[in-house]
């Protein structure tokens, strides 16, 4: 079993209040982790830890261990900047930026310092098909991005994150909002790009949990209750708290 990230005793406060609890997790590499719990479970605050987000709020502490590849992202001396590049997130509402389709690809790729132009059209080609939007869009690339629709935004947000070339994608609820079609092609999406990518994947649908996921995390109120297959969560759930949510139950 190959391990992107081992979290160990990780707890994260905001100011005085603990949003997760001592939680200790392995996640593996080219899989999908689904994270599955209620509204205010810790779900997009362990997403946070991964790449240092969390530090962005103010009067957030964090204690515990996060190793990514063998090495604690946390250190004072790992570059913060370069992680958020190998770790990057697509959140539940799309923001494009206000530039065309090909400028909102290639944006934080400009930053970054590459400017050539065969090299950022073949960025362009690559991370659009890998999102599934490149055959839907190739003909309008100096669209705005704001011009096209909720899941295809969505999408172009995913190939801009893919553009940097990361080494893990995190997703917070991305297919809320979306229609059936739009959410059907964000997760065939995914089911192809963990053959190069590490993928963590937030979701309220506990439906799309167990479409699209490897291995699944159940969290309540900081907590995690219990990880494991996917399949064995949703069948054969070893705590009682798990069965009641994913059954409907409680959440």
């Amino acid at each position: 079993m190959n391990i992107k990230f081992k979290i160990e005793n990780l707890s994260v406060y905001f100011g005085k209040e603990q949003f997760l609890n001592n939680v200790n997790l392995e996640i593996e590499a080219n899989k999908i982790l689904g994270i599955i719990g209620p509204s205010g479970s810790g779900k997009s605050t362990l997403l946070g830890a991964l790449n240092r987000m969390n530090e962005l709020e103010p009067h957030c502490r964090t204690e515990g261990t996060v190793l990514m590849d063998g090495v604690d992202i946390n250190s004072s001396t790992y570059d913060v900047i370069n992680l958020r590049k190998k770790v990057g997130i697509v959140f539940a509402m799309p923001v494009p930026l206000p530039m065309s389709i090909y400028e909102n690809v290639v944006y934080g790729v400009r930053l970054s310092g590459v400017n050539d132009k065969k090299k950022l059209d073949e960025l362009v080609e690559k991370s659009l098909t890998e999102a599934f939007l490149w055959n839907e869009v190739k003909d309008r690339l100096n669209l705005s991005g704001l011009r096209i629709s909720g899941g295809q935004q969505q999408r172009l947000c995913l190939a801009r994150v893919l553009a940097m070339e990361p080494e893990a994608i995190l997703l917070d609820e991305p297919s809320s909002g979306l229609d059936p079609i739009s959410t059907s092609k964000i997760e065939d999406a995914l089911n192809q790009l963990k053959e190069k990518y590490t993928i963590v994947l937030v979701t309220n649908n506990t439906k799309q949990a167990a479409r699209i996921s490897d291995n699944t995390a159940y969290f309540l109120l900081g907590d995690m209750i219990e990880v494991g297959s996917t399949k064995q969560i949703f069948t054969a759930p070893l705590k009682k708290e798990t069965d009641d949510y994913i059954t409907g139950r409680f959440g």
